[in-house]
């Protein structure tokens, strides 16, 4: 690892405790930070208990680890797929995540412990299986004697398309209540966030994130091509289903304790490799930048933007203009060749 690389990623891992730091005091209850820290050895008032504890400090872990979480499942497929436009958010990954969530809050009604059948599960695991189920499907019409990375991204422009069309209609169909909270949670929010939803993702974080830094030398190796990978004795369907399981429990971990904060996945890792100027995108670095873009969006609306600011809508006004001008400097390279 160089040295360039070590020094980005302490970077944004202090940028995110920073950030952090200030998302526990943003609100409209001013705290100090030896309030936090008072409150956080127990020796608080109980109005700041409940302030940093119960409201705050959730908020402020959940965005740290759906950011880490996006932030790493998007370096992982950006360099599977050796394209940066590879993300789950266009894989149709993150659509097919929101689908199973919204299915369990319209037809079930709940959040975290939902309704009959397979919706008994709960949220996450029905989020899980509608991001394994999509990805699957995107992979395996994507595969023709091995994978393009531009037909999988065509693919899974198609299936983001299919399956928002049928989230729509589930919300069209759904009772005023459940349509409402599901709309307001494909926003993408980290204001309705508590412990039971943060969990999960950590959990997901600390078992995933070794897996997928193991994986470090053969995504390394797997930049050369299939036929160099082999001989050099990486087993190249193994490590690919290994990677995509691992950006797709991310994923769906993220979606749904949050939901859908658009482009994180695709912006973070991109800026790290450009921070890091390394051919693909850092693994660990890239999950510190996810945590950067989704507590620093949040702590901005709620500390600077007046109103309840959806930090979805934050992160989709960053990472749009940035996805059209990655498509235009394509679009002149080819051209310029």
């Amino acid at each position: 690892m160089s040295r360039r690389v070590v020094l980005s990623t302490f970077a944004c891992l202090v940028a995110a405790l920073v950030l952090a730091v200030l998302g526990i005091l943003a609100g409209s209850s001013s705290l100090t930070v030896p309030d936090v820290l008072r409150t956080l050895v127990g020796a608080g008032t109980p109005g700041q208990e409940l302030i940093v504890l119960e409201l705050r400090l959730p908020r402020v872990v959940g965005g740290l680890v759906v950011g880490a979480a996006l932030g790493l499942a998007g370096a992982l497929t950006q360099t599977f797929a050796r394209n940066p436009l590879a993300t789950p958010d266009i894989l149709g990954v993150t659509s097919g995540a929101a689908l199973g969530a919204v299915s369990a809050i319209v037809l079930a009604g709940g959040s975290y412990s939902v309704g009959a059948g397979l919706l008994t599960l709960g949220l996450p695991a029905v989020a899980t299986i509608g991001a394994l189920v999509t990805a699957g499907l995107v992979y395996g019409l994507a595969w023709r004697g091995g994978v393009d990375s531009y037909r999988l991204i065509l693919i899974g422009i198609g299936a983001t398309a299919a399956l928002g069309g049928i989230t729509s209609y589930l919300i069209a169909r759904a009772q005023i209540t459940e349509a409402a909270a599901a709309a307001q949670w494909l926003v993408g929010s980290l204001s309705g966030i508590s412990w039971a939803s943060v969990w999960p993702v950590i959990v997901v974080l600390v078992v995933i994130t070794p897996i997928a830094l193991l994986q470090s030398r053969a995504l390394e190796i797997s930049q050369l091509g299939d036929d160099i990978s082999t001989g050099l004795g990486v087993n190249v369907q193994r490590h690919r289903l290994i990677v995509i399981v691992c950006a797709v429990l991310l994923t769906a971990a993220a979606v749904s304790a949050s939901g859908p904060i658009e482009f994180v996945a695709f912006v973070a890792p991109q800026i790290v490799r450009r921070l890091a100027r390394t051919g693909r995108p850092p693994l660990l670095a890239s999950a510190f930048m996810g945590a950067v873009i989704v507590v620093g969006g949040d702590a901005l609306v709620r500390g600077v933007l007046p109103g309840e600011v959806p930090v979805g809508i934050i992160t989709a006004i960053i990472g749009a203009p940035y996805l059209i001008w990655l498509l235009t400097r394509r679009r002149e390279r080819e051209y310029s060749s």
